[in-house]
């Protein structure tokens, strides 16, 4: 077996019918899909597992958002069904299952969040989600997303670009690249509290963009999804969006977003830096190490045997869009 601190995505959840009837089996005896991926003498983790099921919390639904709907971003796509928008998930500070976030996400405590806006800025700022919706109108947009893992949903997203908030920042001459950061809460995320739960990532968990990335207009900080103000698995109360990357650029529940000079560090890059690429852009033409990326699996309405197979688009169908942004770039080398 791999050691746990050299899991990656797919190891940690293979994307196949069989595992998708082993997490259904194993749900129904309450056993999570982590306790086959940790060293079974890890008594302390074996306890954690057996007790998980008293101690999950699931959250509240989200509260209803006001919201535009802009029509440029009102694509005619087949969305993914709620329920498996916020019950399929990759979160590992609640777990290493697809099932766990939703089962324990509801933990995270989210009143008088704050998000401090600091680095290469003219004016440092530190926000409150109330200030937040004050400043920055909220719009519904309609994106694909694609997990580096092959499979992929359609979802209608609510939150405000990005670059709005940058600017009001007001970046120097300095800046380059934007430096996200996860909230550090081992009280409340069992997967930062044990390493060995949270699929051995160096948390807090940490991700970055070039700064023309993050200012690009489909570049979102998302609120809501489905109408509703994110749930906690989703990454309440606010995470990036980036449609035309891997899911795993998307990080969750931010706290802190910094300007800088220097490319920063990113978590799974810094786990496996031949696997995730700082970019993570979806290219079908570049494999994973380990598995193709030319096509994916689409989550739709069906069931479980009904998982559509589709061809990988360049930039996951945004490349009119954001291709420019890489003009004379080696895909191949900045994956």
């Amino acid at each position: 077996m791999k050691p746990v601190d050299k899991l990656t995505e797919n190891d940690v959840t293979p994307e196949s019918i069989f595992n998708a009837r082993r997490r259904q089996v194993m749900k129904a005896l309450g056993i999570s899909a982590a306790a086959l991926s940790v060293p079974t003498a890890r008594a302390d983790v074996l306890s954690w597992l057996q007790g998980k099921g008293k101690e999950s919390q699931k959250a509240p639904a989200g509260k209803p958002l006001d919201f535009s709907k802009p029509a440029q971003y009102q694509a005619d796509l087949a969305l993914t069904p709620e329920d498996k928008v916020t019950g399929y998930n990759n979160f590992y500070e609640f777990g290493l299952d697809k099932a766990d976030p939703a089962a324990n996400a509801g933990s995270l405590k989210t009143a008088d969040w704050k998000i401090e806006i600091g680095g290469e800025v003219m004016k440092p700022m530190t926000l409150d989600m109330d200030d937040i919706f004050k400043r920055f109108p909220l719009e519904q947009r309609i994106y694909r997303m694609r997990c580096v893992e092959a499979w992929s949903m359609v979802v209608p997203w609510i939150g405000f670009e990005l670059g709005k908030l940058l600017k009001a920042a007001e970046p120097t001459s300095n800046a380059r690249y934007v430096a996200f950061q996860t909230i550090y809460a081992p009280e409340e995320m069992p997967g930062q509290r044990d390493r060995f739960v949270g699929g051995g990532i160096d948390y807090p968990y940490v991700e970055g963009l070039r700064l023309d990335e993050a200012m690009h207009p489909l570049t979102m900080l998302t609120t809501g999804v489905y109408g509703k103000a994110l749930p906690p698995q989703n990454g309440a109360p606010i995470r990036l969006t980036v449609p035309w990357k891997y899911g795993f650029k998307g990080i969750k529940s931010i706290v802190k977003i910094t300007l800088v000079k220097a490319q920063p560090p990113t978590t799974w890059n810094l786990l496996a830096s031949n696997e995730y690429g700082f970019y993570g852009n979806v290219n079908p033409h570049v494999d994973h190490p380990r598995w193709s990326q030319a096509t994916e699996r689409f989550i739709g309405s069906g069931g479980i045997l009904d998982v559509k197979r589709q061809p990988t688009l360049l930039f996951n169908g945004y490349a009119d869009q954001v291709a420019s942004l890489y003009k004379g770039l080696d895909l191949r080398e900045n994956f």
